[in-house]
């Protein structure tokens, strides 16, 4: 039983892909500094933020399932990224194709939470269990 979102294969495949663009980033132009680079980063490591917090929201699952479209938007944004930064020559087609098929499979794997949350979602609380103790059938302490 996964009980940490960092326990999810989707996440740790998420920081690794987005410690990849850190690293191959770091060697992009100093103009790029708060534009192609800042966006590429920013995007690639909120996929792995949206994660953990849709995680921590699993009691709900509309709020669930909206991170996880977050997640997949963030990945999405990073694939754009990538184009990007393959055609102004900062990374290599191959970098690029290679991190392009990684998102693919993110968002592959979101999609799949996302049609099937019941599977990650956290159990409700039965009716008995939310009663006060001064309607259940024994008292909470005797007189």
């Amino acid at each position: 039983m996964i009980r940490y979102h960092w326990e999810l294969d989707v996440y740790k495949l998420s920081v690794e892909a987005s410690m990849e663009i850190f690293e191959i980033t770091r060697k992009f132009p100093r103009e790029e500094m708060y534009s192609l680079t800042d966006q590429i980063r920013r995007s690639s490591r909120s996929v792995s933020g949206q994660i953990a917090e849709g995680w921590r929201r699993r009691k709900y699952e509309a709020a669930f399932v909206n991170k996880l479209n977050e997640a997949e938007g963030e990945a999405a944004e990073t694939q754009s990224w990538l184009e990007y930064s393959v055609k102004c020559s900062y990374m290599t087609r191959s970098q690029g194709k290679s991190l392009h098929k990684i998102y693919d499979q993110i968002i592959g794997k979101l999609v799949t939470m996302g049609n099937r949350p019941e599977t990650f979602i956290l159990g409700k609380t039965t009716k008995s269990a939310t009663q006060s103790p001064s309607l259940s059938s024994s008292p909470p302490h005797s007189p």
